[in-house]
Parts: C-alpha cells; structure tokens; sequence
C-alpha cells in the first residue's frame, strides 16, 4: 500500500510538474531588478523625497508601500520606479461597492498615473490568515470592483491586481511538489485563483525561512536558508534538487495553484527577508545573518534564476524592507528588517555599491556618485 501511494504521488506530481514546465516560458522577463518593500510603520523616517533619492542612487526600480500616501505617489512621479500599491484590510468591505471602488481608484490612482508609475494593487494583505472570515470572505468580490474600475478608466493593461498571502495559507509544503492549500480554504482560493487566471495576475507570496529556522535551529540546517553552499535536498517525487528554502516554498505555492487546476498563475514573492536584531528566544536573528540572507538573494537576482521548477522564468523578489520600522509592534525582530536606519546609514552592506549588472543595483558610476552627494545633502538638510 505504501508503494501504491508513493508511486501514484509520484505520477501526480510528475503530471504536474510537466505542466508547470510548459507553461513558465511565457513568463520571462529580463532586465528586472530586486524590488523592496518601503514600510512606514515609524515616526522617524526620511521624507518621500529623501527616499526617492536613495532609491534612485541605488538604482532600485521595484518598490511596494502598504497604503497610497499621497506624498511618496508625488514624490515618485517621473522616476520609473514600478510602485506598487495597496487597499487596507479595513478598507476591503467598502471596495465590493463597485462605486466605492471606483472612487478610490479615481482618488487614489488615477491623478498620478502614468507619472508614477503605478504597476499594481495590492487589495489587502495576508486576508486569508487574518482569522476575519467576513474579510476573507470580501475580498474576491473587492478584486473584481477595483479591476472593474480599472477598466472603466482604461488602466487594466498597465496595472494588475492581486493580494500578498501568507505562507501559512498552504496545509502542505514540504517536499515542494505536495504543497497544497488548507482544505477549509478551497472555497475562498479556487475564485481567486479563477480572478488571478482570468486577469494574467500574479499570486503574491509573504515567505519567510527566517521563521522555519527560529522555529527549529536544531532540524533545519542555517546554511539551506541562508542561500550558502549546502547539500540541499532532493524532492522524492519530481526528483529535482533545492539548494534554498525560499525556493522550496515558492514551488510548494506553485503545486498547490497547478493541483486546482491553474497552473499557469505565476508566482511572485511580495516579501521575504531577514531580521538583523532579535529578541532573547529569537534564534538567529544577527546582522551577519541578515547580510548573508539579503546579500546571497540579491546575486541569484542579478543572475536572474528561476525555481527548479520553473528555471527559465526569472522569480520576482521584493525583499523586505528598506528601513527599520521603530513602531511596528510585536518582537524585536518586526523593528529590525531593514536594510538602513531612518538617518540613511546602512544597518549592513549587503554589497549594492559594488555589485554591477544589467540587472544589479550599482553605485559605481560617477553620475551615482553625485546623487549619493545629494542624497547626504538633503538628509542633512531636511532632518531636524
């Protein structure tokens, strides 16, 4: 019975596994750069402006805040910076109203687009683990009102819509080819699915190996999700070979979209990264792990990798976060995920000033070199 079972998970993953492959060569996307999420969760951050600059000088071109404030949108305009945007959770209800969703789009999008380059929207974050059936709930119908709107004012073909998920979403991940969703979410997922499908949108995912190690130092070995050399692990069924955990997740995600029949959905990580401070039972959670972490992720970026199972479709990453977030509650770890401190200096050097590439963010040319100049400038300028 035992051989049954193997050899039929096997054949099912296998199935799944030659569809995932035929579908990912309609995804690539060369030239992308590493994005980064920019929270705002402090009272001591540097202005839009401020920020702008830095991004610029780093030549960063992806970033993702959590609400529309109308400051960063005006500060961002004419950078060519994608920005993505995002519906609070406790705004989700009021966007089934396709009215209401209508106005924010008209409020919220429209008066800086195409300047800034709005690329998407994120309506809520991490619905599906909220523990809020009626949020869960409105979310589908919330998609449909603001895509609607979209394509009432003719911005459908420039921004997409979706929603960030928890890992937590899925009931299976290891090994990656028998990931699968929680049962009791099926009849929530499958409709986002059938919206993300119909509107060529991504399934964005929130993973964290930083969690899977915290939880378990002693089984999980640090150099496997630190991106380091390592052994790896070999899944039994399609027999392809994970030298990292971000990746083993993001395939888990991959099968449990291609086991309801929509395998062709990309997947794309709206969050990942590393804390660099920790509480006492926080295992792990130092500045020279958060620079491996953040600093091995940024060079597979730069030499655009995929998944194993979709190797030629490069991921899209949006590491979190530019700046510690001083009023983010929770451990310590929440406040410590930034790569600088509010006053622009670096937590760690996760290597962006010698890095080059088509597709790496750089300081190296003299032009960089002056913006950084005015990026001191007004730092000091603009800081009380």
């Amino acid at each position: 019975m035992a051989v049954s079972i193997l050899l039929g998970s096997r054949i099912v993953s296998m199935f799944l596994l030659f569809n995932l492959f035929s579908s990912e060569f309609g995804f690539l996307r060369p030239g992308s750069s590493l994005g980064i999420n920019y929270g705002q969760v402090a009272n001591n951050l540097p202005s839009p402006e401020q920020v702008r600059l830095l991004l610029t000088s780093l030549r960063i071109t992806k970033t993702r805040i959590y609400d529309t404030n109308p400051g960063v949108l005006t500060a961002f305009a004419n950078t060519g910076i994608d920005l993505i945007v995002t519906v609070p959770n406790e705004a989700v209800g009021m966007m089934m109203d396709p009215r209401q969703a209508l106005q924010w789009v008209m409020t919220n999008v429209q008066p800086y687009f195409p300047a800034t380059k709005i690329t998407g929207i994120s309506v809520g974050n991490e619905v599906y683990t909220s523990d809020d059936p009626t949020l869960m709930s409105n979310l589908v119908p919330a998609l449909l009102s603001i895509h609607s709107a979209l394509v009432q004012l003719d911005l459908d073909s420039y921004i997409h819509v979706s929603t960030a998920n928890s890992l937590a979403v899925l009931e299976n991940s290891y090994p990656p080819s028998m990931g699968s969703f929680k049962p009791e979410m099926a009849n929530l997922v499958v409709p986002f699915l059938q919206f993300l499908a119909a509107t060529k949108s991504p399934f964005w995912i929130n993973a964290y190996p930083y969690f899977a190690y915290k939880d378990s130092p002693a089984k999980v070995s640090l150099d496997y999700v630190l991106f380091n050399p390592n052994a790896g692990m070999v899944d039994p069924y399609t027999r392809l070979r994970y030298d990292n955990m971000l990746y083993a997740q993001v395939d888990a995600v991959i099968f449990a979209i291609a086991r309801l029949g929509y395998g062709g959905v990309e997947v794309r990580v709206s969050e990942t990264g590393w804390p660099s401070k920790g509480d006492p039972n926080e295992v792990g959670a130092t500045v020279e792990n958060a620079r491996a972490y953040n600093r091995n992720l940024l060079l597979r970026q730069i030499r655009s990798e995929g998944t194993p199972v979709r190797p030629n479709q490069r991921l899209e990453v949006y590491l979190f976060a530019l700046f510690n977030e001083d009023m983010k509650p929770g451990p310590t770890s929440e406040r410590n995920y930034g790569l600088y401190q509010p006053d622009g200096t670096m937590v760690y050097n996760v290597g962006l000033a010698a890095l080059t590439s088509s597709a790496s963010v750089s300081l190296t040319s003299s032009a960089t070199r002056d913006m950084r100049k005015e990026v001191g400038s007004l730092w000091k300028m603009e800081r009380p």
